[in-house]
Parts: structure tokens; sequence; C-alpha cells
């Protein structure tokens, strides 16, 4: 799938997923990079019968881009009070759903005066208000995304992620063979069809390796090898 350069990877997973359903190839594992999956995209894929196999995207907070403190797997939420817990066990004051660039989410306030006097103060927000704040994604999005930022910390996961080094070796193939980091046309229509007469060429370089019992050279080449591949090609 060709996009305009300023596209994020994320903007191109459910449509790549919706053209596949549509010629009747709906995956049942997607195995893609951390550019590509939200909470959002994940939940939804689960739904249709996708299970994403991706590195989610970490937490972003101070807390947990320091490694100390409290980030957000440290709060407890009780979804049907609507509060929060923190981790010297007092409860949030504040639950306000609100919309954030365009999607949903719930803001949960600490009161100044129960953060003040907490003994843990100082490792969980240096708000200049004095209190701690969260962010939360509705409840579903929230329970999927922290499902699978514990998962990806597995043993387990990371053999199976693994599958995906095959991705990682089909793009630089078809960068060294083919030259796709450079475009040869201008406009979005002549670089898409150079990607996909791109993408014919691979496979039958792979066909031609597979069925000759040569197996595809996985060690990186020098430019005048390259060359000479493709003169014979």
């Amino acid at each position: 799938m060709t996009t305009h350069a300023a596209v994020p990877d994320v903007q191109a997973t459910a449509p790549i997923q919706q053209r596949l359903r549509e010629h009747g190839l709906p995956p049942g594992e997607h195995y893609l990079d951390s550019g590509y999956p939200s909470a959002d995209l994940i939940h939804a894929a689960a739904k249709l019968g996708t299970e994403m196999v991706t590195p989610a995207l970490l937490d972003h907070s101070r807390q947990a881009g320091a490694a100390e403190g409290f980030d957000k797997s440290a709060f407890s939420i009780d979804w049907k009070a609507r509060q929060a817990r923190c981790p010297a066990g007092r409860t949030s004051s504040t639950w306000n759903p609100v919309q954030q660039h365009g999607r949903d989410a719930i803001v949960v306030t600490f009161a100044a005066t129960t953060c003040g006097s907490c003994p843990l103060h100082d490792r969980c927000t240096t708000s200049r208000q004095g209190r701690r704040m969260l962010t939360l994604r509705p409840r579903e999005l929230h329970e999927t995304l922290a499902a699978a930022r514990a998962e990806q910390q597995t043993d387990a996961f990371k053999a199976r992620y693994r599958l995906r080094d095959g991705v990682e070796g089909t793009i630089n193939q078809a960068l060294d063979i083919t030259g796709m980091r450079r475009a040869r046309y201008r406009g979005l229509p002549r670089v898409r069809l150079q990607h996909a007469f791109s993408a014919t060429a691979i496979n039958v370089v792979r066909l031609d390796a597979y069925w000759s019992g040569h197996p595809l050279d996985r060690t990186r080449s020098s430019h005048l090898t390259r060359l000479s591949y493709q003169l014979v090609g």
C-alpha cells in the first residue's frame, strides 16, 4: 500500500486489513511493527477476528519514561465507581469524560489536599497544582492496551514476534534488488505502479530460488554484486 510520505503508518492499518477482507483473505494474525497499532485498532481488529501481533506503544508519561515513580499501571481503576486508587491507597476526586484529539478519553484527578499530605507525593507528581492527574481511554480500550503491553514483555511474545523477521528481510531484499528507496517517477499513481512492479520482481526472484532449490542469500552483498544480479535478471 503506497501513500504520501506524510501519512503515518497507523493510518494504513485499518485500510490494509479491510482490503484483505474484501478479497476474502481476512488475516487471523497480523504481524506489524510498533508504528501501526493503537488501542482502538487492536480492539476493533479483534472484534473482526484478527489478532494484531505487534508491540503496543508504551506509556509516555514522565514516570514511565524515567522508570521511577508511578505510571498508570500502578493505579487500580474502579470503573463502576468511576474512581482510581493510587499506590498509597487514596482515591481520586473527579472523573471527567472528555474528547482529546477526536477520541474519547477520561481525565481522572486527585485532590490537591489528598496528594499534598501523601508520603509518596514526590515520586508521583511534579505538578504545579500539587496533584496527580491520569488520562485514560474508555474501559475496553484501556484494558486492551494494558493487556497488550503486559504480553509484549513475555518471552513467549518475543519468540512469537520473531516471525516478523521475514518481513524485514523482504524489505531489505526489495531495497537491494529493485531500488525501492528512490522513486523513479513523479506522482503517487506512478510510484504505486513502481512498487507493484517491484513486488512482482521479488516474487519472481523468490519463486526461482524455491524452484531451483537455492535458499535466498541472507548476507549483505556489495553494490557490484547487486548490479550483476540485475544485469543477469
